[in-house]
């Protein structure tokens, strides 16, 4: 019998990797887990958590606003960028001992460097080699920014969330949901924000009516979108720049930022000379249990490129683990898993958009748009949007998409209803909880007109 250095060897702790690494753990597995930055990985250290943390801070100048309706006098409110930075890292800080303790608890050793493959069962890290039965690839993704000139001139989210300085014009290159979470971030706390895109509308991909309103919502708070727009180079101009438009414009900024994707973090990792197939994004190609091309090696997470969501790595990684160490393979089911943008206001979705809906099956659509009670004091115009989607055949909710105050807490509940197979009926035989925006999925009873009829 062969024997190997460890049961089994993660590249990469992020939210899947030490999942993954901790439930391999404890089912008495001798397990190395490598990483080359902060053990916490993108969502933690560079994505959802400190986002939020930023997006939360944003709100309180609405809610000083908005007291004033409710009979608050509320003085001129400060606002230092530096506290709240400074207190964000310290977070961060936290949640990254917790980790480092939970992978010590778990017996689990950690190892700084680089992994790279030398084989199926071999990994080197800063020239020392260490073999495993299993390897397990979960290093995620990269901020990814165009070939233009000048590039060098702009920051990614990663650098965004660590600014030493805040900037009075932020120009954002991308129509992402980071793209358009930043937005609201940077113009809540009072900069003037240009957002450019290349496509007429934000957030590809997600349901027209959600787009639609997110975009109109964000160009009452002042935020410029720029549709059908790309940017040819930037230039430094004092201190700031200018962005070269491509139909002869140019935009000032004081800071610019691109949002236009993340890729597959893969390079430099051996995969290829290991044997194991990459799509043409440079994703690890995996089958439905994760495995790759190569035997005793599996990948999870955006590293893979299905679904990028740190709870769908986290639901891999049991899944790993169910295949690997518990002798029971398990597949993991994408449909129905529910997001957000943390937007201002926030996108919650779950299921199908229309136009997807409408190629799989004959539907019907309830859509409502109403003012937050919140604001019926403070006098905010912001409107809320709710919608159905249901399979006019079968009666089945396909998908269930809102734009508003509270979303993603609202969607998540809603995910499990979708996620049961529930059906209109059943919504409509839901009590509601009243005064709630939240009671608006369970009274929708008016459907929108088929396109093409009155």
């Amino acid at each position: 019998m062969t024997q190997y250095d460890y049961d089994l060897i993660t590249i990469g702790a992020g939210s899947g990797g030490v999942r993954a690494s901790r439930r391999a753990a404890a089912l008495g597995k001798k397990v190395a887990i490598i990483e080359n930055l902060r053990v916490g990985g993108t969502c933690v250290m560079r994505g959802c958590v400190p986002k939020k943390l930023l997006v939360l801070g944003s709100h309180f100048a609405d809610d000083f606003e908005d007291a004033l309706g409710y009979g608050w006098t509320v003085g001129e409110p400060g606002f230092d960028w530096s506290r709240l930075i400074t207190a964000k890292e310290k977070e961060l800080d936290r949640l990254e001992d917790v980790y480092h303790r939970i992978l010590k608890d778990s017996g689990v050793e950690e190892i700084f460097g680089t992994g790279v493959l030398a084989d199926a069962h071999t990994v080197e890290v800063d020239g020392k080699s260490m073999t495993a039965e299993t390897i397990l690839v979960c290093t995620g993704g990269w901020p990814k920014m165009p070939d233009i000139p000048g590039i060098k001139h702009a920051i990614t989210s990663n650098e965004a969330l660590e600014l030493a300085q805040f900037p009075k014009r932020v120009a954002i290159v991308g129509g992402g949901y980071i793209a358009v979470e930043f937005a609201g971030i940077f113009n809540s706390f009072g900069s003037e924000v240009t957002e450019i895109i290349r496509a007429p509308q934000i957030l590809r991909g997600f349901d027209e009516d959600a787009r639609q309103t997110l975009a109109e919502e964000m160009k009452k708070k002042g935020i410029d979108i720029r549709a059908e727009t790309v940017v040819e180079e930037i230039v430094k101009d004092g201190d700031g720049y200018l962005l070269k438009l491509k139909d002869g414009g140019v935009l000032d900024a004081d800071l610019v930022m691109y949002a236009t994707g993340r890729a597959p973090n893969t390079h430099g990792l051996g995969l290829e000379e290991a044997g194991i197939a990459l799509d043409e994004v440079g994703a690890i190609k995996v089958d439905e249990f994760s495995k790759t091309a190569v035997d005793h090696i599996y990948a999870i997470g955006d590293v893979t490129e299905r679904l990028n969501l740190t709870p769908v790595a986290l639901a891999e990684a049991e899944a790993f683990a169910n295949t690997v160490y518990r002798d029971s393979p398990t597949a993991m089911d994408y449909a129905n898993v529910a997001s957000a943008v943390f937007s201002q206001p926030p996108i919650g979705s779950v299921g199908l958009t229309e136009d997807q809906a409408r190629e799989k099956a004959d539907i019907d659509v309830y859509v409502s748009r109403f003012t937050p009670m919140k604001y019926t004091l403070s006098g905010r115009d912001e409107k809320t949007m709710m919608k159905i989607i249901v399979d006019r055949e079968t009666g089945t909710v396909l998908g269930c998409h809102m734009v508003g105050l509270d979303a993603p807490e609202i969607i998540q509940g809603i995910a499990i209803a979708l996620k049961c197979g529930a059906t209109k009926d059943q919504f409509d035989a839901t009590i509601g909880i009243h005064p709630t925006a939240a009671e608006e999925f369970v009274t929708m009873r008016d459907k929108r007109p088929a396109p093409g009829k009155d």
